[in-house]
């Protein structure tokens, strides 16, 4: 007699089907994980290695453009927009300075394009524009300055209520009593155009306004050769807009050497120009590098100082213009 069967219950082969895909999914989890971790890594490290090669590409230009200035007070007399020094670089593969130092033809089909690097810049007079430190001398409102913003403010349509807010802003951020008054406070001094915002100009103004100011670190007069027409309207009492047209015209041909050239030029004895106020030789200028590699963009801004032989950087700005890789987080 055989004994009984004991009760079995079938195999659970759904739950071993289950199982082993919820193991194929976290392998492959994990395995995306990992992959994510590496491209980031790899991301990172190409975006520190751009960086990197535009810091020193952006320094190397910078010298360069000092270089130039450098060369340009060596032969000395006025300075004018037929000069090097204002001949803009437009977009030059570097590759090809490279292979033209070697004294080599570039071949273009060795070049991987998403390698490919393109420096551009600019330099510009920061005498051809209004100067926000001349708004005050020796602790009070400089009074021909201030009516020569009050021209531009007027041939701009902007309201002459911010130059009043502006120049007691700025009246205010030099008064040492103004700190030690119960309630009071004194607003910092400018160190840059943006700056301007928190001593009353809006913004509106202040992207109008941009082209013709600047602040520098002390008072200079306005480069009579290359000031655009609005700036000279704004700085020499009595010029009307065709009148500083037709100097902007009349000193593409030939500059002006000195104060002397100016008044024949202008030919009206009514239009005077101030020697404190008016030159022909700036000693404050900005350049603007601009670096795309890749796909990335960068932009350095430099303020230099240019006394005799002697060229210094006082302050640089870098900012990403552009970048097309992917944000890390």
């Amino acid at each position: 007699m055989k004994a009984p069967r004991l009760f079995q219950p079938p195999r659970q082969r759904g739950a071993a089907i289950l199982t082993a895909m919820l193991t194929v999914v976290l392998v492959a989890t994990l395995a995306s994980a990992m992959l994510w971790q590496q491209w980031r890594g790899v991301e990172v490290e190409t975006a520190q290695r751009t960086r990197v090669q535009s810091s020193w590409v952006l320094t190397g230009a910078l010298d360069w453009a000092r270089l130039i200035l450098r060369e340009d007070a060596r032969q000395g007399g006025a300075d004018h927009l037929a000069e090097p020094w204002a001949v803009p670089l437009a977009p030059a593969r570097l590759s090809t300075f490279l292979a033209a130092e070697r004294g080599q033809a570039l071949v273009t089909d060795e070049v991987d394009p998403g390698q490919e690097a393109f420096l551009s810049g600019q330099m510009q007079d920061m005498q051809a524009r209004l100067n926000v430190t001349n708004l005050l001398d020796n602790g009070k409102l400089h009074d021909p300055s201030v009516a020569a913003w009050g021209r531009l403010f007027k041939h701009l349509k902007l309201p002459e209520s911010e130059l009043l807010a502006l120049s007691q802003a700025l009246l205010r951020s030099q008064d040492m009593r103004a700190a030690g008054q119960e309630g009071g406070s004194r607003p910092l001094q400018p160190q840059g155009v943006d700056d301007l915002r928190w001593l009353g100009l809006s913004a509106a103004s202040l992207q109008t306004l941009r082209p013709f100011i600047t602040v520098l670190p002390v008072r200079t007069p306005v480069n009579l050769n290359t000031a655009p027409a609005e700036v000279l309207l704004a700085s020499v009492p009595g010029l009307d807009m065709a009148l500083a047209q037709r100097l902007v015209q009349a000193r593409a041909s030939r500059h002006m050497a000195t104060l002397m050239d100016a008044d024949q030029l202008v030919g009206k004895p009514e239009v005077r120009f101030d020697a404190n106020l008016h030159g022909v030789a700036s000693r404050f200028f900005s350049v603007t590098g601009q670096l795309r590699l890749g796909g990335s963009t960068v932009q350095e801004v430099s303020l230099l100082q240019r006394d005799g032989l002697d060229v210094k950087t006082l302050s640089r700005h870098r900012e990403v213009v552009s970048d097309v890789a992917p944000t890390l987080q």
